[in-house]
């Protein structure tokens, strides 16, 4: 049974999905690039290690953290976001794997995003061949291939949708903007009590060497979900062109999986 968990990256996921865990039982060890992060960690029973990844090194107590985990959940985005000079994802996770490799570590959830799928129209699954467009769809694509082709451990490789929960939705990106596109493509959409849930399903059902679509079932088209959205929260809906023709992809999240485990989602209509 596994008993001890590494979540690599406790941010908007990673510190609830730690809290989670330690409810659960598990020890649970946290990392963070802030020093004022911590306590915060250390105060939800987290053995917090303030550790920083960058292309040339990894800063902090990197062997510690990865001492006696049964499970590694590497939860770090690209951040290939915004402005400024962006860093390659792929030589911080070289430089990652290297570090599992002088470590006992065995297993591996790697948090990984759909965008891997890039362009492709129609029903998309785990059997679809990824065709990333983006430059952070394209290192994501790469550094699963890094960590799951490793014959030394057993991988799971999650692929979330858009994530959504408190604090966090796209329609408060969108309200009031005009001439939006995509209006008749699907939503692929996740909320954070799902991936919680996938994540502590795939542990304790030692579900390893695995591809799983993390995408809530239901999807509305765009103009029909995030116009109901912002007036549930009185926004200003967004205004969609008429692209009657547009389609876009459609996210099949992993069935088996799901009923096997029995897993149920929380609705992305709230």
């Amino acid at each position: 049974m596994t008993k001890s968990v590494g979540v690599l990256g406790c941010g908007w996921l990673g510190l609830p999905l730690a809290k989670n865990l330690v409810g659960q039982g598990y020890s649970v060890k946290g990392t963070t690039t802030s020093k004022n992060k911590l306590e915060i960690l250390r105060n939800a029973g987290i053995v917090p290690y303030q550790v920083s990844l960058s292309e040339e090194n990894i800063r902090g107590p990197i062997s510690d953290f990865l001492k006696n985990l049964h499970v590694l959940i590497i939860n770090v985005p690209p951040g290939f976001r915004g402005k400024g000079p962006k860093e390659s994802y792929v030589k911080k996770m070289g430089l990652l794997h290297k570090a599992t490799k002088q470590s006992p570590i065995e297993k591996v959830i790697f948090v990984s995003s759909t965008s891997v799928y890039g362009d492709i129209k129609g029903e998309v699954n785990e059997e679809t061949t990824p065709k990333p467009v983006t430059e952070s769809g394209k290192q994501l694509l790469d550094c699963e291939r890094l960590f799951k082709e490793d014959e030394n451990l057993q991988c799971t490789i999650i692929r979330f949708g858009g994530l959504i929960g408190p604090d966090r939705h796209p329609v408060t990106m969108l309200s009031g903007k005009k001439n939006v596109k995509g209006g008749n493509a699907p939503v692929n959409l996740i909320h954070l009590n799902d991936c919680i849930n996938l994540i502590s399903t795939i542990i304790k059902g030692e579900q390893w060497n695995q591809i799983i679509n993390g995408v809530f079932p239901d999807h509305p088209l765009k103009k029909d979900y995030y116009t109901e959205e912002a007036k549930k929260r009185g926004l200003a809906p967004p205004q969609y062109k008429d692209d009657e023709g547009e389609s876009d992809k459609k996210i099949d999240t992993c069935k088996l999986f799901l009923i096997k485990n029995k897993v149920l989602f929380t609705p992305i209509r709230s």
